[in-house]
């Protein structure tokens, strides 16, 4: 009786179903937010507030089934309260704030997503204050930034007794109808076996090729750009009748081709999804964006040739916005199970404001918020209007903060290339930046060493070999010489 609705899953709802599914003690794809509240009464409010937008929404609702189906389905419940856990901190333990985030930590818990909502919350008094913390945790499943905006948007109407001015809640159901009736699955291949039926090898920049991890050994760097190269970006995007994403989808190939060795790359771009959605889709709620690939020639072709064809390529790309990821996976000439890519790019238009800062909120701030992915390298772009700000989440054995300083000195080549020389090679646009070069030319060259000078270099071995006969000396696979 309190089932609403049943229906498929939509494109990237099935890939995240199936890291989920792949994932042992934790979950990479359960994400979360930290908010401080003044009083209980305050966060009572809130709470009030959220379990009134969950009943606007279906998608706030909605389960996902797979057990004894012939395909993944998911729910849509009439009622499906917020379910709220109340915690006890340890005042000696130190940040209340922290304690709650290690205790609920995504790396070792997990969401039964079999049960509506895929929501969940914890409260505790605040040990070093009189004021309340809640973690909320919400699966990627059901929400994607967008959404997270628009249902915090949407809270702050109820807590301003503004709720009748809402706009009328719009069914996921006919997002996931588009998604999945509006391009045939035949037009669907015809395209990425164009695009990827000649890359028979993966795209493993640093040589990082695991794209079913949990994001336990990432870590995060921000980095802003220069007002006066996001200007130059902007004045360059609009002389060549291209969108500034078309430059950054650029920059980030040759960062790629340079970090892996070749000429042809391929990596994923995340798609918004809501741009062909109809009449006020950009106000509704659901997980609307896809992850799909793109192939990049970093070779002999000119800059301004490759900024155009790299934006033909993304215009064509979007009519297969909605195509599953691994339908066109399975058309490239990779085989399985090695992946196709293992970076993503997230070009996103942003608010000036992060959500922390769009919480203005008596009595109430934003204190933390974590989201990750299974790419072992992911840059996300923040479009704010004017400026441009870079988000790396990277392994930690490559370093977050060089991929930001990798895409900056692409970034400011690529637009010198097409103030100045706009025929030269995409290929010749240098990526290192200063301290890098100095890096790899002078700090890991530094190998000189004393030794003796009046000794010929057979004799230096046959004293070494004496010295320590035991020692190994050559290896060859499974071999081993003293």
């Amino acid at each position: 009786a309190n089932i609403q609705d049943i229906y498929p899953l939509a494109p990237l709802q099935e890939g995240i179903l199936f890291h989920h599914l792949l994932g042992g003690e934790g979950d990479v794809y359960l994400l979360s937010g930290l908010l401080g509240f003044d009083s209980r009464a305050r966060l009572d409010g809130f709470l009030a507030a959220f379990d009134a937008v969950i009943g606007r929404h279906d998608i706030l609702r909605t389960a996902v089934l797979w057990e004894d189906l012939p395909e993944p389905v998911q729910v849509v419940l009439r009622h499906a309260p917020l379910p709220v856990e109340e915690v006890e901190l340890d005042v000696g333990g130190g940040d209340g704030a922290a304690q709650l985030r290690a205790r609920f930590d995504a790396r070792h818990d997990r969401l039964d997503v079999r049960q509506a909502p895929l929501l969940r919350v914890v409260i505790a008094r605040d040990p070093r204050s009189e004021g309340w913390l809640l973690l909320l945790q919400f699966h990627h499943l059901v929400m994607d930034h967008t959404t997270l905006e628009i249902v915090l948007e949407e809270i702050a109407s109820h807590l301003a007794g503004e709720e009748a001015s809402l706009a009328a809640p719009l069914p996921f159901r006919s997002f996931v109808a588009q998604a999945r009736l509006g391009v045939s699955r035949e037009q669907h291949e015809t395209f990425f076996r164009g695009m990827l039926g000649k890359v028979e090898e993966p795209t493993a920049p640093f040589g990082l090729l695991d794209v079913q991890g949990d994001g336990a050994g990432v870590e995060e760097a921000h980095l802003e750009l220069a007002p006066e190269l996001a200007e130059r970006l902007r004045s360059q995007a609009r002389a060549l009748g291209v969108s500034a994403a078309s430059l950054f989808h650029v920059a980030f190939a040759q960062l790629l081709a340079r970090s892996c060795g070749r000429s042809e790359v391929v990596f994923g771009t995340v798609l918004l999804g809501r741009l062909q959605g109809g009449e006020g889709t950009e106000q509704a709620l659901g997980l609307f964006i896809n992850t799909l690939p793109l192939r990049v020639e970093v070779g002999e072709q000119g800059v301004l040739a490759s900024v155009r064809e790299v934006q033909r390529h993304l215009a064509e790309l979007l009519r297969h916005e909605h195509a599953p990821l691994a339908l066109a996976q399975r058309c490239s000439g990779v085989a399985a199970p090695a992946p196709l890519f293992s970076a993503l790019l997230n070009y996103r238009h942003s608010a000036a404001d992060s959500v922390a800062e769009q919480i203005q909120w008596e009595g109430i701030e934003f204190l933390h918020a974590e989201e990750r992915t299974n790419y072992p390298l992911t840059l996300s772009v923040d479009d704010l209007g004017v400026g441009f700000a870079l988000t790396a989440q990277v392994e930690l054995s490559v370093g977050a903060e060089r991929v930001c300083a990798f895409m900056a000195t692409a970034l400011e080549g690529l637009v010198e290339a097409l103030e100045r020389t706009p025929e030269r090679p995409l290929r010749q646009i240098d990526v290192l930046p200063d301290a890098e070069r100095h890096r790899v030319l002078v700090e890991w060259n530094a190998t000189a060493a004393d030794y003796p000078q009046d000794t010929c270099i057979h004799e230096l071995f046959e004293a070494q070999a004496e010295r320590t006969p035991d020692a190994v000396a050559v290896v060859h696979e499974e071999q081993h010489l003293s």
